[in-house]
């Protein structure tokens, strides 16, 4: 069973109801003295309190996603080797799997689209990173055969797992809907996680003399999608978003590469590179490095182009509300500048899953297919 599956859950909670109540029921056997009672009553009271933390982790971590399954949890890697299909043609593309999306006639990739497993090879970088890539129904229509589509690369926070994509923040099932809903035009989705170079958090910068970040993100990954799938290799055909720290790094990598993203959404995102013992050190005393990473600073001190960028925040609840107002401030001409500003929302998934829908329609109103 599943580390987010109901029946863990439940079976967690089952076993906190059945220990409080043996407790309960055993307490009078237990109340007398003797070592053995002693031990009983200690073994009943840890036994019923590991079993309602566990209950309530194991809630939190289903509405949160904080880990995707047993092997996020305890830190390992189990997985066996697969077999790769070379068939979509790139050598810096290996679809390792794919799977169906959640949707009626979703077992069938022109009704439901698909989601394919990858490996994203940088050529340039030298990073290899794991990734999922969505595909919407049209994709696969003998209609859209000889069309290409928009796409947009989508983050997770720091550390989070690509599968929070998915599972947690519904992309490719929102992606779906609202273009069902004729809201948005189809679009392809290449979902990871910032962290390419684990467990470091690079912040989505080339770190002197360690991982190149940035050149994997900005030049790596939009060249290999491109020739792989039917997405153009113009700015105008792709875009850029994520929460918090892929928040920051879409925001970053479109105000740094106009020439490759023509929008970039950053869902609770800050803007200026951490620097913290997940970091290390990652600008080596570079001083210009180290401003350039700071979005405030890039803002007045870049050349300003045809470029649009989201952002959001709250007004309780989310850190960031100030900062982010001083970015839509500097944005200038003929940037452009929108926001979603909540009422009240925390860091966290609900406040997201709030902001993707519309932050996915605003992604393909910027976007051109062609």
């Amino acid at each position: 069973m599943g580390l987010t599956s109901n029946k863990v859950l439940a079976l967690a909670v089952v076993l906190a109801v059945v220990f409080f109540v043996a407790t309960v029921w055993l307490w009078p056997r237990l109340a007398r003295g003797g070592w053995k009672a002693v031990v009983g009553r200690i073994g009943m009271l840890l036994a019923t309190q590991l079993a309602l933390f566990a209950s309530l982790g194991l809630a939190a971590n289903k509405s949160f996603l904080f880990y995707g399954s047993w092997a996020d949890l305890f830190g390992q890697e189990q997985e066996l080797g697969v077999v790769v299909d070379h068939s979509a043609g790139s050598r810096d593309v290996q679809v390792v799997g794919t799977q169906a999306l959640d949707v009626p006639g979703g077992g069938r990739p022109s009704v439901g689209g698909q989601i394919q497993k990858v490996v994203i090879a940088g050529a340039k970088s030298g990073i290899d990173s794991p990734a999922y890539v969505y595909l919407p129904p049209e994709y696969f229509q003998s209609r859209y055969a000889k069309s290409t589509f928009p796409a947009s690369v989508v983050l997770t926070g720091y550390p989070g797992t690509a599968e929070n994509l998915i599972k947690g923040l519904k992309y490719p099932r929102t992606a779906y809907l609202q273009a069902k809903e004729k809201k948005m035009q189809p679009m392809i989705l290449v979902m990871l996680r910032p962290t390419v170079a684990p467990p470091r958090d690079t912040e989505c910068v080339d770190v002197p003399g360690g991982p190149q970040t940035e050149t994997f993100f900005a030049e790596d990954l939009p060249r290999a999608i491109s020739q792989t799938y039917r997405v153009g290799t113009h700015a105008r055909n792709w875009g850029f978003m994520g929460n918090s720290t892929g928040g920051y790094c879409a925001l970053k990598i479109v105000l740094h590469h106009p020439d490759r993203f023509a929008a970039g959404a950053g869902l609770s995102a800050y803007y200026k590179a951490a620097d913290d013992v997940t970091t290390g050190d990652l600008f080596h005393g570079n001083k210009a490095a180290k401003n350039r990473a700071d979005l405030l600073w890039s803002l007045d001190h870049t050349p300003r182009r045809n470029t649009s960028f989201l952002v959001t925040s709250s007004k309780r609840g989310e850190g960031n509300l100030k900062a982010t107002k001083e970015f839509i401030r500097k944005v200038k001409a003929p940037a452009r500048v929108s926001s979603i500003i909540l009422d009240s929302g925390g860091h966290n998934f609900n406040t997201w899953n709030r902001e993707i829908p519309p932050g996915l329609v605003w992604m393909a109103g910027r976007l051109s297919a062609s």
